[in-house]
């Protein structure tokens, strides 16, 4: 680990990725590696978790090339000299920011989405003019070897290497010095990852996840609010670090809230031979997700097979804050309902528990959506959809307290993974006395003045 790390020290040192036309040439060369094996890419994703071509595409691959042609047209104007103002106090001069990358970047992805989470950061490393090590999950098997074929047998390791393995390896890589650590996973791990960092002093993005709610507050449009929340809660079977946790549905609307939507989850037909559906990651999650079940408050599914690791989309109604399924994020297809009278008090019970990833408004009401998205603190959402904010590159996308540190995608990608220099340059034909001693009283009178302005 430690002579790839010097490997590509030495390589940044060498100032190659400060050129953009090299970042741009490597952004270029990635796109391409992606489009060459987007077949293997589907077989690979397909026997970790039987997720199809279509859900490859859509919520991986398809992310991926948009942000790749984001980069390579935007990067000479976010890699541009920024101009910012001069104060009086310095004329005659001019002020601008420099972007710098950071320098060896570690990019830590996650198991489930595992191509996106991995080379979404790394691009943008890449475009800020970094060098990567890319770790991926070891958890989808066929996915990270793959990723480890494609990136090692197409970049020189001392610009773009995967690393493979477990705990083991991550505490080895951890152990290194890097300029900057990007890492997407779950809360514990996170602090693992931070600690580690701190030794070095060095700046990390940590993507982590929390309970996100969604708020049903209206009828108006109670069908399309509810055909949204099904695929955004279901796709992917729930393994997705912004989906809807759960539903604060008002009292009012709550039954017929529940006939639509299990309804619209009957009529998805959600199974992984209709290719709209995956399995869970592992056995250890089908039994994790197990223990969430109150058999008396499930209205929809429930039913699980831990051999074939298939979880069927399920609905529990009267659910309560103190429930088990209400104690950390569920991360599978469990869809918790819990009803309310008050929204002052469902935005309090919201704001007792840490800052989630996302939070979502479904209402037609603008003061009603206005009060949530001020009083609610959270990472990013939506009003009247959920997760789509994640497919749009000009917003940033991170967390906020336990749900992450920092954001990334597009420009803020880019600025994530740099170090901005301020520069004051001086004009030398003219220099006044004033600040030079020796003082005087008449010196004092026009500092004071001239401050003021």
């Amino acid at each position: 680990m430690n002579k790839i790390v010097l490997a590509q020290k030495a390589f940044f040192n060498s100032n190659k990725t400060k050129d953009i036309d090299f970042r741009i040439a490597q952004l270029k060369k990635l796109k391409r590696v992606l489009l060459e094996n987007e077949v293997q890419m589907e077989k690979a994703i397909f026997e970790d978790f039987s997720k199809s071509a279509f859900d490859n595409y859509s919520t991986e691959l398809a992310l991926l090339y948009l942000e790749i042609d984001d980069a390579v047209k935007k990067v000479r104007k976010w890699a541009a000299r920024k101009r910012v103002a001069t104060n009086i106090v310095n004329f005659p001069a001019r002020s601008y920011m420099i972007p710098e990358p950071l320098g060896v970047t570690l990019v830590i992805g996650a198991w489930n989405y595992p191509y996106q989470l991995s080379f979404a950061p790394a691009i943008a490393a890449i475009a800020a003019g970094n060098t990567v090590i890319l770790k991926p999950s070891e958890l989808p098997v066929n996915t990270s070897k793959l990723m480890a074929e494609m990136v090692n047998s197409n970049f020189s390791p001392e610009f773009f290497k995967v690393v493979e393995g477990g705990v083991s390896e991550t505490q080895q890589l951890l152990e290194q010095r890097f300029d900057k650590i990007f890492f997407t996973g779950s809360v514990a791990v996170g602090r693992i990852v931070y600690q580690a960092a701190a030794k070095h002093l060095t700046p990390v993005t940590l993507e982590l996840g929390g309970k996100s709610p969604a708020f049903i507050l209206d009828d108006t449009y109670l069908e399309v609010y509810v055909k949204r929340l099904v695929w955004a809660k279901f796709v992917n079977a729930g393994q997705t670090c912004i989906a809807p946790d759960y539903v604060l549905v008002k009292r009012e609307i709550k039954d017929k809230f529940l006939q639509l939507l299990m309804a619209e989850i009957k009529k998805e037909q959600f199974a992984i031979e209709n290719h709209n559906y995956v399995q869970i990651i592992n056995e250890r999650n089908v039994d994790r997700l197990t223990k969430y079940i109150e058999p008396k408050k499930v209205t929809y599914g429930g039913n699980h097979n831990i051999q074939t690791r298939i979880f069927e989309p399920t609905v529990m109604d009267n659910v309560s804050f103190s429930d088990a399924v209400m104690q950390e994020e569920i991360f599978g297809p469990i869809l918790p309902v819990i009803a309310f009278d008050d929204i002052n008090e469902a935005i309090a019970e919201v704001k007792r528990r840490e800052k989630p990833l996302s939070c979502y408004v479904f209402t037609s009401n603008k003061a009603l959506k206005d009060k949530i998205l001020h009083e609610v603190s959270f990472g990013g959402g939506c009003v009247n959809d959920a997760i789509m904010h994640i497919s749009n590159s000009h917003l940033a996308f991170g967390g906020v307290g336990e749900s992450g540190i920092g954001s990334y995608h597009g420009e803020y990608g880019f600025k994530t993974f740099s170090h901005f220099k301020s520069i004051l340059e001086k004009s030398a034909w003219f220099e006044p006395g004033l600040k030079y001693f020796p003082h005087s009283e008449t010196k004092f009178k026009w500092m004071k003045r001239i401050l003021k302005f």
